[in-house]
């Protein structure tokens, strides 16, 4: 997903987004959601979310 979609969604969830890199904001748009915090930590391979929206960026 491109940093302009990302941008969007988090401006959604009334998230500054000025300043953040893509993993920092994917991870404050899953914490907005109360989900975990896990985008780019290395767990994609298990985490069973396969429908996630962020699993084709996910590593």
């Amino acid at each position: 997903m491109k940093l302009d979609e990302i941008r969007e969604i988090a401006k959604q969830h009334n998230i500054k987004t000025a300043k953040l890199k893509k993993a920092e904001l994917v991870r404050a748009i899953q914490q907005a959601e109360g989900n975990e915090q896990c985008f780019d930590a290395g767990k994609a391979a298990a985490c069973g979310q396969e429908k996630c929206l962020w699993r084709e960026d996910c590593d």
